[in-house]
C-alpha cells in the first residue's frame, strides 16, 4: 500500500482566502489517519489536494515519497468516498460498484465476481439489482464503500462519508469501515468534526484549526496531552471548562488566581517550580469534567467550590454544572484580543454573574501585572486571524463561571447545593497567551 505525506501543503484560494496553511501530515502504509476539526478548517481541501482535485499553492503530496503535484487523480491509485455518495442515479447497486472496473479495466479480473465478493463483505449482495433511489442513507454509504474498495486501491481518502447518516447506524457503519480498512491494510485519510469518530477509528489523529495543524497524534495522547487550548476545548464530551487565571507565586507557595477563588499548587513538586516560572502571567486553565470530584467540604487539596445550577441525568451518570463565580475564558479573550491596553474597558464592562463590577474587580487582580504586551490589533496570521486559536465549538456557550462535572447516578446533588470539586492536578492543563500548552513536567 501507498504512504501519503504533505510537505508544507498550502492552498489559497481567489480573494486570498487560506484554507490549507503549511501543513505537514505523514500517513504510513496501512495507517488510518483521521483528519478532526470544526467545518471550514480545510480538512476536505486537504483530502481533494491529495487526491490530486485541487492543486496547491505552495508544498507537495508525496506518495511512497515521491512528488505527485503532476499526476493526474487517475493515476494516484486513491479511491475517494464522498460525503454525499455520489452514486448515479440511473444505474442499479452492481453497476454503480462495476463503474471502476468499466473506467480502467484491470488484467485477468472478473468484474462480476469481483463485485459479487466485495458486496457480500459489506453486507449489501441482497440490493445489487437495485437503484440508489431505492435504498436507505446506511445502504447508499456502503454502495460508496463498495465501488471505492472494488479497484483495489493503494489509499482510501474519506470525506465525512458518515455525516448523512443517523446516529445509530451510524455507529455500527464507523465499525465496519474501520474494520475494512485495517483487513485490506489500505492507507486512510478520514475526514470528520465527530470526535467520537476520530478516536474510536483512529490509529493517529491530526485536529486542525482554520487551516493549520494543531496536533497529531495517537487519540489517547493527544486527548490526554493536549498542545493547544484549542486542542484541550475541541475534544471531550462534556465541552472542557476554560478559565482565565493568573499565576502568582512567592517564597511560600504558587496559586493559580481565578479570579473568585485560587487553586494553590502543593509545595516541593516538580511541577509547582516550574510553575513559579510564570509568575505573573495571565494562563488559560483547562479541566475536562473528569478532572473534576465532589468531595468533602474540608478537603485539605486544590479544589473549587461552588452550588449546583443545573443537573443532566444520563442513566448511569449525570453531568453537573457547578456555578463556581470564576472568569471565563470568551472566544475573543483566546484570540489575545485583550492582553492589557485600550481592550481591557471593552471586556471589563461586560456582565457576569456578581455583575460588571465583580469582573471588573476580578480582572484587575490578573490583568495589570502581565509581563508584557501581546500583539497589537495589526498583529494577525497571514490570513486575518489571531495566530493561536479561537473556540468555534458546536453548541451553546456555558454561563459565566460555570464547569460541568461528572457524578455516578447515585451520588447526584440537588440544584442549589454547594459542592467542594477535588481538582486531579494531573488532568489540570494550562495554556499562555498564544493558547500554546504550559508545560510542568
Amino acid at each position: 500500500m501507498v504512504a501519503i505525506a504533505t510537505e508544507g501543503l498550502t492552498k489559497v484560494f481567489p480573494g486570498g482566502q487560506v484554507a490549507v496553511d503549511g501543513v505537514d501530515l505523514a500517513a504510513g502504509e496501512g495507517e488510518f489517519l483521521v483528519l478532526l476539526g470544526p467545518t471550514g478548517c480545510g480538512k476536505s481541501t486537504i483530502l481533494r489536494l491529495v487526491a490530486g482535485l485541487e492543486q496547491p499553492t505552495r508544498g507537495h503530496v508525496r506518495l511512497d515519497g515521491r512528488v505527485a503535484d503532476g499526476v493526474s487523480p487517475a493515476d494516484r491509485g486513491l479511491a475517494m468516498v464522498f460525503q454525499d455518495y455520489a452514486l448515479y442515479p440511473h444505474l442499479t447497486v452492481a453497476q454503480n460498484i462495476a463503474f471502476p472496473l468499466r473506467a480502467h479495466p484491470p488484467v485477468g479480473v472478473d468484474p462480476v465476481r469481483r463485485v459479487t465478493e466485495v458486496a457480500a463483505h459489506l453486507g449489501i449482495a441482497d440490493l445489487l439489482d437495485r437503484l440508489p433511489g431505492h435504498l436507505s442513507g446506511g445502504q447508499r454509504q456502503r454502495v460508496a464503500m463498495a465501488r471505492a474498495v472494488v479497484g483495489r486501491p493503494r489509499g482510501f481518502l474519506l470525506d465525512e462519508p458518515m455525516s448523512n447518516v443517523d446516529a445509530a447506524l451510524r455507529a455500527e457503519l464507523r465499525t465496519e469501515v474501520a474494520l475494512l480498512a485495517r483487513r485490506l491494510g489500505v492507507t486512510t485519510l478520514y475526514v470528520t468534526h465527530d470526535q467520537t469518530e476520530a478516536m474510536t477509528m483512529a490509529d493517529r489523529v491530526a485536529v486542525l484549526r482554520r487551516g493549520v495543524l494543531q496536533q497529531v497524534g495517537p487519540p489517547a495522547q493527544v486527548y490526554g496531552d493536549p498542545a493547544t487550548v484549542f486542542v484541550a476545548a475541541f475534544l471531550g464530551t462534556p465541552r472542557t471548562n476554560l478559565m482565565q487565571g493568573a499565576v502568582y507565586a512567592d517564597p511560600d507557595r504558587v496559586v493559580v488566581d481565578l479570579g473568585s477563588q485560587v487553586l494553590e499548587l502543593p509545595p516541593g513538586q516538580a511541577r509547582t517550580r516550574a510553575l513559579a516560572a510564570h509568575h505573573t502571567e495571565r494562563v488559560t486553565v483547562a479541566l475536562r469534567a473528569d478532572a473534576l470530584q465532589p468531595v468533602p467540604a474540608a478537603a485539605d487539596r486544590p479544589v473549587l467550590r461552588g452550588s449546583v445550577r443545573l443537573v443532566e441525568h444520563l442513566g448511569h451518570e449525570a453531568l453537573i454544572h457547578v456555578d463556581t463565580d470564576t472568569v471565563p475564558t470568551t472566544p475573543a479573550q483566546a484570540r489575545l484580543e485583550l492582553p492589557e491596553g485600550p481592550h481591557l474597558a471593552e471586556v471589563a464592562g461586560r456582565e457576569a454573574p456578581g455583575g460588571a463590577a465583580s469582573l471588573r474587580g476580578a480582572l484587575a487582580r490578573m490583568i495589570p501585572h502581565q509581563r508584557g504586551a501581546g500583539p497589537g490589533p495589526d498583529a494577525a496570521a497571514g490570513y486575518g486571524l489571531r495566530p493561536a486559536y479561537d473556540l468555534e465549538l458546536p453548541g451553546d456557550p456555558q454561563p459565566a463561571g460555570e464547569v460541568v462535572v461528572r457524578v455516578p447516578a447515585a451520588l447526584v446533588p440537588r440544584r442549589g447545593e454547594r459542592l467542594t470539586l477535588a481538582v486531579d492536578l494531573d488532568r489540570l492543563f494550562l495554556f499562555d497567551g498564544a493558547g500554546a500548552r504550559i508545560r510542568l513536567d
